[in-house]
């Protein structure tokens, strides 16, 4: 089994492990785009160009499946990238778990970056599937960049700055971009209130993976052999991790368990 994952950069990191811990014998290929990163301010037209090369690089080594590890290009690249691989190569997008966040109603906020934030697109979800439920929208500007090269000051700084427009009392935070749920725990020491409950977090990574397996018909089996490879493409150049990805322990643990070739 071998699960392609493609995003502009390091975003694809949550959804990687999680596949790795459903399916420790399955090849893995990451992906991804520095020549071109970030994809958030280009043009729809322009980021879906560099999602379908990216895409396209990853195709070469004929994955089972594809994962769109980054929200913006799901939004936006979705439909391209499945007419150009789909029916051979099923391509799973990562839509913001709103859903599962906003089941329980209570108050629920959403961190997403600047351009998601108040979008059509974020606020049909909100409207689909939030009802009944009290929502915040929180822009985060610059936390994505800031973990994409793994700037510690530059977090904790974005960090403090979205944490600052997040209501005291909000009960279930989702993290709609990907990279944020590689800095979840600094995020949560921000919001966390002593008086309170702890906040329940929602990422994507595990629905995902999730939904990659049941798009090609297989089945969890984390105590397989842990016996896949790893490949890294950086904007189609076979490559190993960059090292902002080995700031994290996603990343560490990716490397760990299969070098990269």
């Amino acid at each position: 089994m071998k699960i392609a994952l493609m995003d502009s950069g390091i975003g694809l990191l949550p959804a990687a492990v999680a596949v790795r811990r459903l399916r420790p014998d399955a090849d893995l290929v990451l992906s991804s785009d520095p020549d071109g990163m970030p994809w958030g301010p280009r043009t729809p037209e322009d980021l879906t160009e560099r999602a379908l090369t990216v895409a396209r690089a990853a195709a070469e080594h004929e994955p089972d499946a594809l994962i769109v590890g980054c929200n913006t290009a799901t939004v936006h690249a979705l439909p391209a990238l499945r007419a150009a691989l789909e029916p051979h190569i099923p391509v799973i997008g990562t839509v913001p778990a709103i859903k599962p966040a906003a089941s329980e109603g209570g108050k629920v906020a959403i961190w997403a970056t600047p351009a998601t934030t108040g979008s059509p697109y974020q606020r049909g979800l909100i409207r689909d599937f939030a009802d009944g439920a009290e929502v915040t929208e929180v822009p985060c500007p610059g936390l994505a960049d800031a973990v994409e090269h793994a700037d510690a000051d530059a977090v904790e700084r974005a960090v403090a700055a979205a944490a600052a427009l997040t209501p005291h009392d909000v009960r279930a935070l989702v993290l709609g971009c990907t990279h944020y749920e590689l800095v979840a725990e600094q995020i949560r020491a921000a919001v966390q209130s002593a008086d309170l409950p702890p906040m329940v977090f929602h990422g994507s990574a595990g629905a995902v993976a999730a939904q990659a397996l049941r798009r090609i018909g297989a089945e969890p089996a984390p105590t397989a052999t842990p016996s896949g490879g790893l490949t890294v493409l950086l904007s189609g150049r076979t490559s190993e991790l960059p090292a902002a990805a080995l700031s994290y322990a996603e990343g560490r643990l990716l490397r760990a368990a299969a070098p990269a070739r």
